[in-house]
């Protein structure tokens, strides 16, 4: 899905990249030659227009005035082209009076060829482009008629017209030029409606483009940030769990044979003595070998040739013999093979809640049951011993050393209930402590039956 997702920012940031692209590029690339026409096409058609006044000089210019002026016209239209190229620059940004004075001048010259010889209208059909770049708003409906004047009457037979069906026929051109003006100036109106709402578009898609781009840089950063959150968080909880792994083996272990010692540095009887040195060596032992499994895989060592109840029922066992506390196991339900971290979880909660019975309960008895139900798996240690009130007010009473409180299950750092607690709830459990004073006190884990196969 993040791959996916990846996949479609990155190509719905591409496709807003190149729309804009494109659609300025073309834009660009219209305007330009648009540009070059206005600037050499005046040229062009000045001479094309040149040169039929030359082709046709023997039929339409009858006279050497007219020749003259002609010529003189063909020569004021290069000049003034030229004078435009020169100052037309300045003036690139729209409409102006130099505009103004360029576009009448240049419609007079072409006006007064076309009057000479009507194939001077292709000099004048000039008048139809660049009207809006040069004139003023308003001035531009006044310019293109006086354009269709000079190209209708060329087409027409050329001026003045000859009678009245030549003025019929000059105005029924007209009237042609004038509907192809307003047709191409609604069609012009309607592309400049497009281009504006394209260029619109363009610009929501820019301004898009770019919170998209931030939104994917505010991404990577806060995907970067979880990281390290997470990084950290692991590491934490990696500690806690450690220090846990520690406690439930190391720390008890060495309890165990503290204990041992104690009652051997007190017997009188050579062989008692013997006897708790023996259990203190081989508690010694687990000890070591669960300090190694914890270096190793963090794995309890009596999983590792066992399933759960065979690994509670030998826990059971050894801390009724080393306590001397008699504690019975009970399975129901059906036992079934659990996921590594489950059965892990449950016999460390089993031996912190053993540890905390011999440490601080005093009982005589200890009951663990191991239950299979649908869904779940519950573990219960229940001890008869004196009990305490495992409220939060309690355990703030005894942190500040009140005699009448009772001492929290665990005296050792805080990796009891707590302890107990955070491994139930990194499979998705949850442990709950039933307590009284002088009536005994319950232990209660609940977590998921997750099938080791799972």
């Amino acid at each position: 899905m993040g791959i996916r997702c990846g996949i479609t920012s990155r190509l719905t940031r591409g496709a807003a990249e190149a729309a804009p692209l494109d659609a300025a590029t073309a834009h660009a690339q219209v305007e330009r030659r648009w540009e070059l026409f206005l600037r050499w096409g005046p040229y062009a058609l000045l001479g094309f227009t040149a040169v039929l006044l030359v082709a046709t000089d023997g039929f339409l210019l009858t006279s050497t005035a007219e020749r003259w002026a002609a010529a003189a016209l063909v020569v004021a239209g290069f000049a003034l082209q030229v004078w435009w190229t020169l100052v037309s620059p300045r003036h690139s940004a729209g409409p102006s009076t130099a505009g103004a004075v360029y576009y009448g001048l240049r419609w007079a010259i072409a006006f007064v060829l076309s009057w000479l010889n009507p194939f001077a209208a292709f000099y004048a059909v000039l008048g139809y482009f660049g009207a809006e770049r040069e004139l003023p708003r308003r001035m531009v409906p006044v310019g293109l008629f006086g354009t269709a004047v000079t190209i209708a009457g060329s087409q027409s037979g050329g001026f003045p017209p000859e009678g009245r069906s030549g003025w019929l026929l000059f105005a029924a051109v007209l009237a042609v030029h004038i509907a192809l003006i307003y047709v191409f100036g609604q069609l012009a109106a309607y592309e400049e409606k497009r281009a504006t709402v394209h260029r619109a578009t363009i610009a929501e898609l820019e301004e898009t483009n770019a919170r998209l781009q931030q939104a994917l840089d505010e991404n990577a950063a806060l995907h970067a940030q979880l990281l390290v959150q997470a990084r950290e968080a692991g590491v934490a909880d990696e500690r806690r769990r450690l220090a846990a792994e520690i406690h439930d083996t190391i720390a008890q272990g060495l309890t165990g044979i503290i204990a041992q010692l104690q009652v051997v540095s007190n017997a009188a009887d050579p062989a008692l003595a013997e006897e708790h040195l023996n259990r203190a060596s081989a508690l010694a032992r687990h000890s070591l070998g669960e300090a190694r499994r914890s270096v190793q895989n963090l794995g309890p060592a009596a999983l590792e040739h066992h399933a759960l109840p065979e690994a509670l029922k030998q826990t059971v066992t050894e801390w009724a013999e080393r306590t001397g506390v008699r504690a019975q196991f009970t399975v129901t339900g059906t036992a079934e093979p659990l996921h590594d971290e489950i059965e892990a979880t449950l016999l460390r909660i089993a031996q912190e809640a053993l540890s905390n019975a011999d440490r601080h309960a005093g009982a005589a008895r200890v009951g663990v049951t191991l239950s299979y139900m649908a869904g779940e798996v519950a573990l219960d240690v229940r001890d008869d011993g004196r009990g305490f009130d495992p409220s939060p007010s309690s355990r703030l009473r005894s942190s500040r050393g009140d005699p009448n409180a009772v001492e929290p299950c665990s005296g050792s750092g805080g990796f009891g209930l707590d302890g107990m607690r955070a491994r139930a709830e990194r499979v998705a459990g949850a442990v709950t402590v039933e307590s009284e004073r002088g009536r005994g006190t319950a232990v209660s884990a609940r977590v998921p039956l997750l099938r080791h196969d799972q």
